[in-house]
């Protein structure tokens, strides 16, 4: 066995990154893609790896995953996360979830132990707590910034549209050594949502989707525009019709822009392991690592390379 080479591909959000968190966002998603990368290298699971990639970057306060998460309406974190395997189509999500540091986790313990795939709110509480899933104060979630921005949008002239641009959600995809897919999606939502809004992240084919039969697709941006056209789903529809991972997903954001005027960001990979990155926003932090190389990038056109040997010591040298 281990015929495929592995591929890990991760985004940290699509949307405006603002100048001084340019550099924290690049070396976030590149330390996520290098600890995903690390499991498939050892034999890993593709599952395993985009979990780790997204534990990862919920655990980094520069994006609107876990820790940093934007607040609701009334200041709290509610978040959401899906994780999907595409050997089974088996997928685990929980939405409004508090207080927990890493709902991606608690995403495949719903997929692994329940007969279910979406738990929400107090279910979702009560099943981390049957798991032994440790609980935080909810303050913990909460940056400095998430609380700046909160107090903005509630100001009486202030427009939380204009902040939504920011709309940093995080996910994976993979393939491994025997070409089985996964995806995973993690995020704090919109900025002053409803309590209770769920957004794409944890709906099934929206915020990703995983089947060996042709890829894997984990999506980023204004969820209501990517629920309607049902992005992840339709972009892996567009490369069982033969388009290639780039094609596939240009077409699809293409089709969420002249349809109902929503702009997101995607990363794909096929069963062959090609991967893309594309985005309709301004911006979108991704990384990939795929025969050792790691490539990254923000804005549309970049793109650095570097062999994972390099990239791994200036790691460990901090970024």
């Amino acid at each position: 066995l281990g015929r495929m080479k592995p591929v890990i591909v991760v985004h940290g959000g699509a949307g405006r990154i603002f100048k001084e968190r340019e550099e924290g966002c690049r070396a976030g998603v590149v330390r996520a893609a290098l600890q995903g990368y690390g499991i498939l290298k050892q034999g890993g699971s593709a599952v395993d790896a985009v979990e780790e990639a997204v534990r990862s970057m919920e655990d980094d306060p520069h994006f609107n995953a876990g820790c940093g998460s934007v607040l609701n309406e009334k200041g709290e974190v509610e978040m959401d996360a899906i994780i999907m395997d595409g050997k089974n189509l088996d997928s685990g999500a929980v939405s409004a979830v508090k207080c927990i540091a890493n709902p991606i986790k608690l995403a495949r313990l719903v997929m692994e132990k329940t007969k279910h795939m979406l738990l929400t709110d107090h279910g979702a509480h009560l099943f981390a707590q049957a798991m032994g899933i440790p609980e935080i104060p909810g303050e913990k979630l909460v940056t400095d910034r998430s609380r700046e921005r909160w107090k903005k949008n509630l100001e009486p002239d202030s427009n939380p549209e204009e902040f939504q641009k920011d709309l940093g959600t995080v996910g994976a995809v993979a393939i491994d050594s025997e070409g089985n897919v996964a995806c995973a999606t993690s995020t704090g939502g919109l900025s002053n949502k409803l309590i209770g809004r769920v957004g794409d992240t944890a709906c099934i084919g929206s915020g990703g989707y995983a089947d060996n039969h042709s890829g894997a697709a984990s999506t980023t941006g204004h969820g209501e525009s990517i629920m309607k056209v049902v992005l992840a789903r339709l972009i892996l529809y567009h490369m069982e019709q033969g388009m290639s991972p780039e094609v596939a997903a240009d077409t699809a954001l293409d089709y969420m822009k002249t349809r109902v005027g929503g702009l997101g960001g995607v990363i794909v990979v096929n069963k062959a392991g090609e991967w893309a990155a594309r985005f309709s926003t301004k911006q979108m932090s991704w990384a990939t690592v795929k025969d050792d190389n790691l490539h990254y990038g923000i804005w549309s056109g970049e793109k650095h390379i570097k062999s994972v040997d390099e990239a791994l010591a200036s790691e460990r040298e901090g970024f």
